[in-house]
């Protein structure tokens, strides 16, 4: 085991120290990045995978069709769906909530989706105050799909050439 004088300098000398340092010299007078959050906002991939949103057909009509596949590819098991058969035999969710903090916003539910009922919209400013209201029900999901439907489905427009 010898001495390894390389390793020595090196340490003595600072060399790693210096080297940081110019690093910051250099970039010390560049031009500054910081975002004013919230008065600035950066631009979103039409991929973002924020909020979650129950969409309709334009009748009005819900599309969820009660398959459960998006309950059964959910990794985090955070969607929850319940469901019966109609007069007219087809079958709808009676229960469908979705557990955000148990949700890990991979996408997976709104992939196997077969009718694109259920997306994840690009909302990311939603807070809970109360334990409550992590878990969102039916009726919320199909209130956000309807508020934000034009901004879906243009989301949804952009994004169709990489499906």
């Amino acid at each position: 085991m010898g001495i390894d004088f390389k390793q020595l300098y090196k340490t003595f000398s600072l060399q790693e120290l210096r080297k940081g340092l110019g690093v910051t010299g250099r970039k010390l007078f560049n031009k500054k990045v910081t975002i004013m959050y919230p008065e600035e906002k950066t631009p979103k991939s039409p991929r973002f995978r924020g909020l979650h949103a129950l969409r309709r057909y334009a009748n009005g009509e819900e599309r969820c069709i009660a398959c459960k596949l998006c309950e059964a590819v959910c990794p985090a098991l955070a969607i929850t769906i319940d469901s019966e058969e109609r007069e007219d035999g087809q079958r709808r969710t009676t229960r469908y909530d979705i557990d955000l903090f148990k949700c890990i916003y991979c996408g997976f539910c709104e992939e196997a989706c077969p009718v694109d009922s259920i997306v994840l919209t690009d909302i990311h400013e939603f807070h809970m105050e109360t334990n409550g209201e992590r878990l969102i029900d039916k009726q919320g999901l199909l209130e956000i799909g309807d508020k934000y439907e034009q901004q879906i489905a243009d989301a949804r427009h952009q994004d169709a050439p990489y499906r």
